[in-house]
């Protein structure tokens, strides 16, 4: 990505088009990347017990307390809990902190919530943590399958690229394995729709098909073992296709047909994410996949294996220096003394973590029973993003020291914080990121630091008020970069991948210019594929069929929580929406939460699409609006994971989410909770639309968004009194000399009210009993206004003008454009994702909406032409 400051003094990004990860291309997210810079709502002065302070004073604050904590409890009671948000350097620091020189391995990272699955299965297999596979490979094989993964969505540049390639090469292939009729389905050649969790049964089957008809028998001898234990599990519950599909819920000639595809195409990717790793079986699911890899012999060749995407920015960086809690740095084993011994001799530690610390959910277990007693918390929002939140909330509010380091003011999180420190955000920090095909970028900065500092200052500063200078006396991220490539040495001793030794030795100018780099680095500048050579990072070299049998989730629907309640990312928000809330475009495609069910679903529970509605769990429940968009099965629920207490009343669907965790990997179980769904009864709702933030009513519920200069308040209400003339006038008391043009009816109990001052509105609200609302877009759009015309003042109360199209809900973000706007470009004519393109831009850039323009073309048609005469 390059970002340019304009005259008028704003940055622009673009995409870097020598990058050989995305060519150029932005998704949504990466465009709108500028308009989430600025101060406003950034910690930018360090706080201890809600009091301002120095940085000299904050570092002495986090240093004693964890020296004292340490003296009276031991190593064991303090916790570091990071995040893929963090840089390589960061990571690499506060890894050497705990594991080397406090000497615990409490120290864990919410990329342990997203692929740490994926982590397990490699080490089992391969013996190492290394993703053999990358992108070019998307491109030049002949059957891509992808297995819980909405890749349109949460990774549409890479998406793009394959779809370019189907069109050069049309006889390419795309398999989508997933329950939920994503995005991606549309774009699949084939769905196989398979019952929720038994992703096992599914690849244990097509392997039992493959040792008939496409084992590769030479690879198999030369280069793995552990077959036949893992063939016998596997004929457990899939002898067959007949057996497998049953055991799916899926057709027998779909599992047919996937099974022969796969058997008949040399050159397969099996690329699998969220909807694999985040299970309480995820490493063995993870296992099978590889399992059909290495039968085949389909691995360290061009256009083929097993491929785990990540989903944050630098989630591999973080493994690859020991982030996770199991690991050592430099993909090192902590169970293994050989390891922990080149660790410590290369850090010259005085001693060296010799047990594998609390994984992320455990560790808030910890806190909450008070074997860990001080916490810091760097770059992520637990409270929001872990299962069962309420009981982390309950652990950090009763945790004698929380310490959280951020680059916002506020999030669910920092109320707990005893200290808080301003830690640098995007376009201040610099350092390396790693991507999920294992290239090393640079990440440099354009914008002052102000008041913050990066994060591997910061941990170094405490490190040397800890008393261990020596070994954290880096002068820059440069310093710190040296240090890991050269440690990697260590790692390909042992007999690892992992091999930045290329890499080491670099001058501060050679690492501030440094080009994207993918590892294996060595010294020789030649990047060699992973087990090119069909020798693994095993003892012996060879790598392992792990034999998984196929078990059910661990909490099985019930009658009273019948469903199935699956969560994940939406196309356009990120993580908990600290930062993409602030880019006014990234909310208009989904301003407010939802719960997505079969229309069956909802009618069994008496519940309205369109209306509120409650999902219950053992755990929690969360309140949201009802969705029957045709994506979901019966049986099962789908909420977003972005929305927290910043953004909405009782929307973090964290609260409600089991807390049962895959034994071997710690990755919690996001894609199953048994749940039900309730129908909620509101007597008034309504919308309030402002150019400053307000705080919202005493309601039921309410969820905001900010918009293109103004922000967007929705709420509805059951037993208190609805928003009224008198509730406006105390929340905008500077606007008691607008103009107030009102209407109201007791009768129906309905409320408009537009503020208008100079010409421009200043504030509109809606309120209601029942019937519509009016549409939210044209009024959005005249905050954008320097003046209000005649016809607009005369339209305020109606919510829409007559004469000016309602432009719908937004489809592409990056243009702007809504469904009715292209309903209309397809009347007209357009009647391809290209023409509608070509017309209003829409789905034009990072193309993540183009398969919902696809769905509203189908939908609408366009309109036959009349013959003349």
């Amino acid at each position: 990505m390059l970002a340019q400051q304009a005259e008028s003094g704003a940055w622009q990004v673009r995409g870097d088009p020598e990058h050989p990860a995305n060519l150029g291309r932005l998704c949504s997210k990466g465009t709108a990347l500028a308009a989430t810079l600025g101060e406003e709502g950034r910690l930018l002065q360090p706080q201890v017990d809600g009091q301002d302070v120095g940085w000299d004073a904050a570092l002495e604050a986090v240093s004693s307390r964890l020296r004292d904590t340490i003296d009276r409890h031991g190593p064991e009671s303090v916790a570091l809990y990071v995040s893929g948000q963090l840089l390589t350097e960061d990571y690499y620091v506060a890894n050497k902190l705990m594991k080397g020189y406090i000497g615990t391995a409490n120290i864990d990272t919410n990329s342990r919530l997203c692929m740490s699955s994926a982590v397990s299965g490699h080490v089992r297999a391969f013996g190492e943590d290394v993703v053999p596979v990358d992108y070019q490979d998307l491109e030049s094989a002949d059957l891509l399958v992808l297995v819980g993964s909405n890749l349109a969505w949460c990774h549409p540049v890479l998406m793009q690229r394959i779809q370019a390639e189907r069109e050069r090469r049309p006889g390419m292939r795309v398999i989508a394995v997933d329950p939920r009729r994503t995005a991606t389905v549309e774009l699949a050649d084939l769905h196989l729709p398979l019952r929720s969790g038994t992703d096992v049964m599914l690849f244990n089957g097509l392997m039992v098909w493959l040792a008939d008809r496409a084992r590769d028998g030479d690879f198999v001898s030369a280069h793995t073992e552990g077959l036949d234990a893992a063939l016998q599990a596997a004929r457990v519950a899939s002898s067959d296709v007949q057996a497998t599909a049953q055991a799916c819920g899926l057709d027998p000639a779909l599992v047919q047909q996937f099974f022969a595809q796969f058997a008949s195409t040399e050159r397969v990717v099996t690329l699998f994410s969220q909807g694999v790793n985040q299970s309480s079986a995820g490493a063995d699911k993870v296992n099978a996949i590889i399992n059909c890899h290495l039968i085949t012999g389909r691995i360290g060749r061009a256009g083929m294996g097993p491929f785990s995407i990540t989903g944050q920015p630098n989630a591999m960086g973080g493994r690859e220096v020991g982030g996770l809690s199991s690991q050592l740095a430099v993909h090192l084993q902590l169970q293994d003394p050989a390891h922990r011994e080149a660790v410590q001799a290369f850090w010259a530690s005085p001693q060296i973590a010799a047990q594998p610390g609390f994984k992320a959910v455990e560790m808030f277990e910890a806190v909450h029973d008070g074997r860990i007693k001080a916490i810091w918390i760097m770059a992520t929002n637990p409270v929001v993003s872990l299962p069962d939140a309420d009981r982390v909330r309950s652990a950090l509010a009763n945790c004698p020291l929380v310490i959280v380091s951020d680059c916002v003011s506020g999030n669910d999180t920092l109320p707990f914080a005893h200290i808080r420190l301003p830690a640098a955000g995007w376009g201040e920090k610099d350092g390396t990121v790693t991507n999920s095909d294992r290239h090393v970028s640079r990440q440099r900065a354009f914008l002052p630091l102000a008041g913050a500092r990066p994060d591997w200052w910061i941990i170094c500063e405490v490190a040397k008020r800890l008393g261990f200078a020596a070994a954290f006396d880096f002068a820059s991220p440069a310093a710190v970069f040296d240090e890991y490539a050269r440690m990697t040495r260590v790692a390909t001793d042992l007999g690892m991948k992992l091999d930045l030794q290329g890499l080491a030795g670099l001058t501060p100018e050679l690492y501030e210019a440094m080009p994207p780099r993918q590892w294996p680095a060595t010294a020789a500048d030649a990047v060699v594929r992973p087990y090119a050579d069909g020798r693994f990072s095993t003892p012996n070299g060879r790598a392992r069929f792990v034999a998984v049998a196929a078990r059910a989730p661990r909490h099985a629907p019930t009658a009273e929580y019948p469903l199935i309640l699956n969560t994940g990312r939406i196309r356009d928000q990120w993580h908990t929406m600290t930062r993409t809330a602030r880019a006014p475009a990234l909310n208009a495609h989904e301003p407010e939460p939802y719960i997505d069910a079969h229309p069956q679903d909802l009618a069994a529970a008496g519940v309205v699409a369109g209306e509120l509605t409650r999902v219950s769990t053992r755990w929690g429940t969360v309140l949201a609006r009802a969705r029957a968009s045709g994506d979901m099965p019966a049986g099962m629920l789908f909420m977003p994971i972005h929305w927290s207490g910043q953004f909405a009343r009782d929307a973090r669907v964290g609260a409600a989410v089991n807390p049962v965790v895959d034994a071997l990997s710690g990755e919690p179980e996001f894609k199953h909770t048994p749940a039900r769904l309730e129908p909620v009864v509101v007597r008034w709702r309504g919308f309030l639309l402002s150019r400053r933030q307000v705080a919202p009513p005493d309601a039921l519920w309410w969820s905001r968004s900010p918009g293109d200069g103004m922000h967007r308040l929705e709420f509805a209400g059951q037993h208190n009194a609805a928003p009224d003339a008198q509730w406006m006038r105390t929340t905008f008391p500077e606007l008691q000399a607008a103009e107030w043009i009102e209407y109201g009816d007791a009768g129906t109990g309905s409320y408009r009210v537009a503020l208008v001052q100079d010409g421009q509105l200043l504030a509109c609200m809606m309120v209601a009993r029942r019937g519509e609302l009016p549409p939210r877009a044209w009024l959005t759009s005249l905050f954008a206004r320097q003046a209000l015309d005649v016809a607009d003042r005369r339209s305020l109360l109606r919510g829409q003008r007559v004469d000016v199209a309602d432009p719908g809900p937004t489809v592409c973000a990056c243009f702007g454009v809504g469904a009715n706007t292209i309903r209309d470009a397809v009347r007209a004519g357009c009647g391809s994702v290209d023409a509608v393109g070509a017309r209003l831009r829409a789905g034009s850039n990072c193309g993540s909406c183009r398969p919902e323009i696809a769905r509203l073309i189908a939908a609408t048609g366009p309109v036959p032409a009349v013959a003349a005469g």
